[in-house]
């Protein structure tokens, strides 16, 4: 599997409604943490995610955690 490029090293902390959200996972779209088609042709695809109540979530902007779509402070060790 490629290499995933990094938009940034912290999560993306966002106030979400439910819902389905497709996060990135390849780091090249530019509406981060969000996939907007920019994994095409990279062998990326993007990670569907369904929330089910509005919470507070810390997307995984690093691309390297290992709980899916959500920070886990892998950016720390970067």
């Amino acid at each position: 599997m490629p290499t995933p490029n990094i938009p940034q090293k912290s999560p993306i902390v966002k106030e979400m409604p439910p819902g389905t959200y497709w996060w990135c996972t390849c780091g090249n779209s530019k509406n981060q943490p969000f996939c907007d088609g920019g994994h095409k042709g990279t062998g990326f695809t993007p990670h569907k995610t369904e929330l089910t109540e509005t919470k507070t979530v810390a997307w995984c902007a690093c691309k390297h955690s290992k709980n899916g779509p959500f920070c886990d402070g892998s950016h720390k060790a970067l």
